[in-house]
């Protein structure tokens, strides 16, 4: 497969107000975000809600998006586990559904446990045995196992399907400049994340691409193609014009705004997440919804 660039959105875990799964809704997050022009569609993320899910519900979500995308872009499955072991069955079974990419964090569990690094070596190394789709790191805060610059790069040098990393951390732009300069061809799928609010820097930097949420997929998706079209004054503008609302989003709604942002335009009934999670106040819905109003984005017109 051709090295991925521009948008990948992760797709909320669609949830009636019961909390069970919709699936229906579920499926029209995945033509919102095909039609949003996205590279490729991530499930079973964080922002996806992974840890409230059973087994038997992961692969509903994956057989359902994977139908559902039906070929017209890929699907990444995030198959993070503390196992090596689990980590490479999911992944296994996410290739056998009809996945072309899985992500996944370093080995960790809790505050405290850490793993080393010839353990992330072995780690990533069991997984690629298991599979013969691309692997993309994601280096996260909430990871308490540390990716240094040169352990990613030796995970990239040392195995070939680990093709992509997606750099969320402080200081990404930095940290992409190292890894873009160390690693060179073995990894060139630079990806950021964090709702994309570092996206400019991280592009300069040498991303190729973004991982944000579903709420503004259409223009962020313009902001990295006019960006690597070579228009960056182009980017920037537009990517300033939404910076106030993916900021809003990343620091005070966290993973309920993609779905307060679906919700509102009707491609979900309901943007319930499973407890323990807190409802958004009112307050905070209405300043969110206010902002998405005044970027126009495809999520409120697509219906």
């Amino acid at each position: 497969m051709a090295v991925l660039q521009g948008v990948i959105p992760v797709a909320p875990t669609v949830f009636r107000d019961d909390e069970s799964l919709d699936i229906e809704g579920q499926r029209r997050v995945a033509d919102f975000l095909v039609d949003a022009g996205s590279a490729a569609v991530c499930i079973l993320a964080n922002y996806s809600e992974q840890f409230s899910l059973d087994d038997a519900e992961r692969k509903q979500v994956v057989a359902a998006t994977v139908a559902q995308v039906d070929g017209r872009v890929p699907v990444m499955v995030t198959t993070s586990h503390y196992s090596a072991r689990i980590a490479a069955q999911r992944s296994r079974a996410a290739q056998d559904a009809g996945a072309e990419i899985v992500m996944l964090m370093p080995p960790f569990f809790g505050a405290t446990m850490a793993a080393g690094e010839q353990a992330v070596v072995y780690y990533f190394a069991t997984v690629a045995d298991s599979i013969d789709i691309d692997i993309m790191v994601q280096d996260a805060p909430l990871s308490t196992t540390r990716l240094s610059t040169a352990l990613i790069a030796r995970l990239a040098r040392e195995i070939p399907q680990v093709r992509y990393a997606k750099i969320e951390v402080p200081r990404a732009a930095q940290k992409l400049r190292d890894l873009a300069a160390l690693s060179g061809d073995d990894l060139p799928g630079l990806f950021d994340g964090e709702e994309s609010v570092t996206l400019i820097p991280d592009l300069w930097a040498g991303a190729i691409g973004t991982m944000c949420s579903a709420m503004v997929p259409d223009i962020l998706g313009g902001v990295v193609s006019d960006y690597l079209a070579g228009d960056r004054d182009g980017a920037e503008l537009r990517w300033e014009s939404v910076l106030p609302l993916i900021h809003y989003e990343n620091r005070q709604c966290g993973l309920r705004a993609a779905k307060i942002a679906l919700a509102a335009g009707k491609v979900i009934a309901s943007d319930r997440s499973r407890a323990p999670f807190d409802d958004v106040s009112r307050d905070t819905r209405t300043e969110l919804l206010r902002l998405l109003r005044r970027a126009d984005p495809l999520v409120l017109n697509w219906n």
